[in-house]
């Protein structure tokens, strides 16, 4: 659930790098362990972003834009969990270990199938799972897919796939990018609640069903309310009162109602 935290606001390069309102860092706190990707979605959705072949991964920019995807979730009080910072290391391992002097033994090892084995692996073990995912146990070798389910989820036959968290925060970035830098923040007790933010969302999915991503923020005037709004939308995917999909032809994503 979303917390309070107790350490003081960081002003720093981060908050600035990811144009985020730093007031909020003394407030609001989310969470993305079991909700969310991992540090292996992220690598897989940075390498499917940038159209690099798997064998052949660019370490250089992908631990860049890594990193850059730590820092923005970090301005936005995303707790990272550990695995994020131990594949940071890994990366910048095998970073350094390419920037060695090559020798002319036969026998070295690409650096980079340190990451490029487990990566295939994961994708392998996700695919399984996922597989899985849509079936529910009724005996240790015995699967029944679950009744009713595709009411609740937007259907990949009508043109809608599954949304990650780094697909929203690009999403959520290029918002940012749409308001005026002269916008004021105003943090004052009657600055509104991610709890109410959930309520009004719940509202407005109550009558329509499903609404846009983008449509959610028009209302907002601030970045402090954009920022509000989209840590209600990662709360609410927390407990399980939505569902986000991108429609493959027109990339807008939609917020569904469950």
């Amino acid at each position: 659930m979303l917390r309070q935290a107790a350490a003081p606001p960081r002003q720093d390069s981060t908050v600035k790098k990811a144009n985020v309102p730093f007031m909020l860092d003394e407030i609001y706190t989310a969470k993305i362990d079991d909700i969310f990707q991992g540090p292996m979605d992220l690598l897989v959705y940075l390498i499917k972003k940038n159209k690099v072949n798997i064998y052949d991964i660019p370490i250089a920019l992908i631990i860049d834009q890594y990193l850059e995807y730590m820092e923005l979730m970090k301005s936005l009080n995303i707790d990272l969990v550990g695995d994020f910072i131990v594949m940071a290391a890994t990366l910048a391992h095998i970073k350094s270990k390419m920037l060695l002097p090559a020798h002319d033994d036969e026998g070295d090892e690409d650096p980079r199938l340190e990451i490029t084995r487990p990566l295939l692996e994961y994708l392998q073990m996700k695919a399984a799972a996922e597989e899985l995912a849509e079936r529910n146990i009724l005996g240790d070798d015995t699967f029944v897919r679950v009744p009713g389910k595709e009411e609740y989820q937007p259907d990949a036959k009508d043109g809608f796939i599954k949304v990650g968290l780094f697909e929203l925060i690009d999403a959520f970035q290029q918002i940012l990018k749409n308001v005026s830098d002269d916008k004021r923040i105003d943090l004052t007790a009657n600055e509104k609640s991610v709890k109410e933010r959930i309520s009004e969302i719940v509202d407005i999915l109550e009558v329509n069903g499903s609404i846009t991503f983008q449509a959610l923020f028009l209302e907002n005037i601030t970045k402090s309310d954009i920022v509000v709004t989209f840590l209600a939308i990662l709360e609410m995917v927390k407990i399980r009162l939505i569902r986000i999909a991108q429609h493959v032809q027109t990339g807008i994503i939609r917020v569904f109602y469950l």
